[in-house]
């Protein structure tokens, strides 16, 4: 019996030039290099420079993600964008990246789902594989959240940086086993009604500004350490696959004590836990991406292993991907 399957055929990753480390924040606010890292991980972030959008460094993405697969980019299908922070209220990043690529056919857009946005992404463009209405996606998730920082708050503005990650997904005939490569499975949630706990107080139809992102960090850390277990678990469950098989979790890089301790419910040792958090910070959308990116160039990620990636993010919304690379 055959079967299609999304399979991962490249990856690549942007990060502006501009790197911020901690010490930073020493001049700004009431803080320390030391307290940042101790409650995050955090060592250091990267900000979009002016002029630098989501778009532009989605695009930037995107061709490293096609070189390293070896595909031109008239040979893609469609292009799924995940932000929270797009250039414009509208047309989408996703055809911008379209017209960025040189692409005149084929269809694009976003979706929002905050840090989740990616794991919803691959999620919507494995279905768009698997049902046949394309062959080849460009998934990317790509955020400028330095933009929407207050940075009087030194209980949201230290955590996030800015950043982008591609990947390509190709159709493939399998056996339908949990041997094949591809995306084996995909479990999505959200509850609407925590949506004081992580949002921007700004938007459209309400300020008719940007706004600035609010977090009560103490309960989505809670929410965060339980839903991402419980998510990954089902994927898996869905995948007929159990913890102890998975190679690598590539996690939402928000926090290294929410990584640590999803890692920890779910059976498996952080030696095979991708962990980018030092270095980028919370890149929201684009985190798990960046993070496949870097694994894979660091030699972490090779073909054939199992790689969970579970993310949570405002709404709540939250969700987990099974996939074999």
């Amino acid at each position: 019996m055959t079967a299609i399957r999304a399979v991962v055929r490249g990856v690549g990753h942007y990060l502006p030039e501009r790197i911020v480390p901690n010490a930073w924040f020493e001049d700004r606010l009431e803080t320390t290099d030391e307290w940042i890292r101790t409650r995050t991980g955090i060592e250091r972030r990267h900000f979009a420079a002016e002029g630098e959008t989501t778009s532009s460094m989605a695009i930037r993405a995107a061709e490293a993600a096609l070189k390293d697969a070896g595909v031109a980019a008239d040979q893609v299908d469609a292009i799924i964008v995940a932000t929270s922070t797009p250039d414009f209220t509208f047309p989408s990043v996703a055809t911008m990246v379209q017209a960025g690529l040189g692409l005149t056919t084929g269809f694009a857009f976003d979706v929002q789902a905050v840090c989740a946005g990616f794991v919803f992404a691959l999620s919507n463009a494995n279905a768009l594989i698997l049902s046949g209405q394309a062959r080849r996606v460009l998934v990317i998730g790509a955020e400028t959240f330095s933009r929407i920082m207050d940075w009087d708050d030194r209980g949201t503005c230290v955590l996030f940086g800015d950043g982008a990650g591609a990947l390509l997904l190709d159709a493939a005939e399998g056996t339908g086993g949990t041997e094949d490569r591809g995306i084996l499975a995909t479990d999505l949630h959200s509850d609407g009604r925590h949506r004081d706990l992580l949002y921007v107080d700004g938007g459209v139809a309400t300020t008719g500004t940007a706004g600035h992102l609010r977090m009560q960090g103490n309960a989505v850390f809670k929410h965060a350490v339980q839903k991402l277990a419980e998510t990954a678990h089902a994927a898996l469950d869905k995948a007929g696959l159990a913890g102890a098989q998975v190679d690598w979790i590539v996690p939402h890089q928000a926090n290294l004590r929410i990584i640590s301790a999803t890692a920890d419910r779910m059976g498996v040792p952080m030696e095979r836990v991708v962990v980018t958090v030092q270095d980028h910070g919370n890149t929201s959308a684009a985190s798990i991406p960046l993070a496949l990116s870097v694994g894979k160039a660091r030699g972490q990620i090779r073909e054939g292993q199992l790689v969970v990636t579970e993310a949570i993010g405002g709404g709540l919304a939250w969700g987990a991907v099974v996939l074999r690379w």
